[in-house]
């Protein structure tokens, strides 16, 4: 059966992950809340704040079409390593994992969105990574690849940076890491999960300071709901 969940890639959504049921996973000791979903519940594309509870397992599985991960809290394991809090993991189609955590995680994870056997898998410990100046932003690329149109990184915003307008010709996704993000339309806290459609414009700002997880031309790969 299929479902649909903030589906219409034509809308701009804003969703605080905070607020919303956690969810069982076919694994009980994994829960999560989920933020887009399109397809079957369990097969479809889905993008979800998702909990390891301490000493939780999952069963060894495929992943068709890829899967993203950024850990937010604790440690993040499975056969090929432990990932610590600020690790991104790019899985490309073909990887294969048993995933765990003996003391327990929070993770951003995204399924189903990055097809193509080429792709390069990815593992970095974005705290060791230096800020990087771009047109006067402060970013750490963490993705990008010759022949896909999806870029990811993370973007810091300072509390003292003038306002700029930002146009998003692909489209984008932020999830506020820290701080809180502030635009013409709203603020958004912590955790917060923020979809914004093709040539989307505003200006953002943060009064304190924020951290941010971004994502351009993702929609290239995800369905519309039907």
């Amino acid at each position: 059966m299929s479902a649909s969940l903030n589906g219409d890639l034509t809308a701009r959504v804003v969703v605080d992950s905070s607020s919303l049921p956690w969810t069982t996973s076919p694994s009980r000791t994994v829960r999560r809340r989920r933020l887009h979903l399109v397809g079957p519940p369990e097969s479809g594309q889905v993008t979800s704040i998702v909990r390891y509870e301490r000493g939780s397992t999952f069963p060894a599985h495929d992943h068709p079409e890829g899967e993203e991960i950024l850990v937010l809290q604790g440690i993040f394991s499975d056969e090929h390593g432990d990932w610590p809090v600020g690790s991104y993991l790019l899985n490309p189609e073909g990887f294969r994992h048993r995933p765990f955590s003996h003391d327990g995680c929070l993770l951003f994870v995204k399924l189903r969105q990055f097809p193509g056997r080429d792709r390069r898998h990815v593992a970095i410990d974005t705290r060791a990574l230096p800020w990087e100046s771009e047109a006067g932003r402060e970013l750490k690329p963490l993705y990008s690849q010759d022949g896909y149109a999806d870029r990811t990184y993370l973007e810091r915003c300072r509390a003292d940076a003038p306002p700029r307008e930002r146009v998003y010709p692909l489209g984008a996704e932020l999830l506020v890491l820290e701080g809180s993000l502030e635009d013409e339309h709203g603020r958004y806290g912590a955790l917060t999960w923020l979809r914004l459609p093709a040539q989307f414009r505003h200006v953002p700002r943060s009064t304190s300071g924020c951290e941010l997880y971004v994502k351009e031309g993702g929609f290239s790969y995800l369905r519309p709901a039907t």
